[in-house]
């Protein structure tokens, strides 16, 4: 991990949600190293007790907690864990996102002859369910979390919440509408916030990921034989730094925003991290 200016959290408490995914687990494993009580929520109790392990492996203290963020009452219980092993908390990390094959069309552009395939998707065939969960697991599963631990710092000082939202929310990428739909409404629900808390304490700011090259997208990305895939080479060729992004790169952002002390007037902001992509107009 690079060297970086850890703030002091000393006996706060941090939630993170999805924090057993790829860039939960290192803004899990940052946050640990800032003193902080981390508890990590993740669908899967065994990814959140591997990474807690690693953490506390290295001296630093974090717990698992199984949570569904799709589901009102699997956040309920999820609160009364770490509230009874951890406290009240004091920053949360709405981690927990993704998208889905049945939210995605085979094409960018229209295309008659999809539409009349049976074995490709089109616009049109874009499944009704497949769209529910992609726009539930974004906003819905930022939602829940906020509604059920943002109730913890109502007259508390120096709160913090931050959302992940993404490049698809300053300009939808082509195939994936509900992905971009739901991080654009992740944007909008962060500003919302902002302001709804302004004077009660808590500060609300997310991060616009670019493009990272990550085991989950490897696939997408690039080719059995190591060269980039088409639409990589698009993503590339219109990022200014012309690579993709390392996940620990995101790790200082994150820090600054949680760090009263840093950015104890910051909120209501998205910040891209994405190596220009979102400045350039491809000209």
């Amino acid at each position: 991990m690079k060297k970086l200016k850890y703030p002091d959290l000393t006996e706060k408490v941090v939630v993170i949600t999805g924090g057993g995914g790829v860039l939960g687990s290192y803004f899990a494993k940052a946050i640990a190293r800032c003193n902080a009580k981390v508890a990590i929520l993740d669908l899967s109790y065994d990814q959140a007790k591997k990474i807690s392990d690693e953490i506390q492996s290295e001296g630093f203290f974090a717990i698992p907690v199984k949570a569904n963020v799709l589901s009102k009452d699997s956040i309920k219980e999820a609160h009364r864990i770490v509230k009874e092993e951890l406290g009240s908390t004091d920053i949360l990390i709405n981690c927990a996102g993704g998208n889905s094959p049945k939210a995605t069309t085979d094409d960018e552009f229209f295309n008659y002859e999809t539409l009349t395939n049976p074995e490709k998707i089109s616009f049109f065939d874009l499944d009704s369910d497949g769209v529910d969960f992609v726009f539930g697991l974004n906003f819905k599963g930022t939602l829940l979390p906020t509604q059920e631990f943002g109730i913890d710092m109502i007259k508390k000082s120096e709160c913090s919440i931050v959302n992940i939202s993404s490049m698809n929310a300053f300009t939808p990428l082509t195939k994936i509408p509900a992905y971009s739909a739901a991080k654009a409404a992740i944007s909008n629900f962060t500003q919302w916030l902002a302001v709804h808390f302004a004077k009660s304490g808590i500060r609300v700011n997310a991060i616009a990921p670019g493009f990272f090259s990550t085991t989950q997208n490897r696939s997408l990305l690039w080719n059995p034989d190591g060269t980039p895939t088409k639409r990589s080479e698009k993503i590339l060729n219109n990022t200014p730094m012309g690579r993709y992004g390392e996940p620990e790169e995101l790790i200082g952002t994150m820090l600054w925003l949680i760090d009263n002390e840093a950015s104890s007037f910051v909120t209501g902001v998205v910040v891209p991290v994405d190596g220009g992509f979102s400045a350039y107009s491809g000209v």
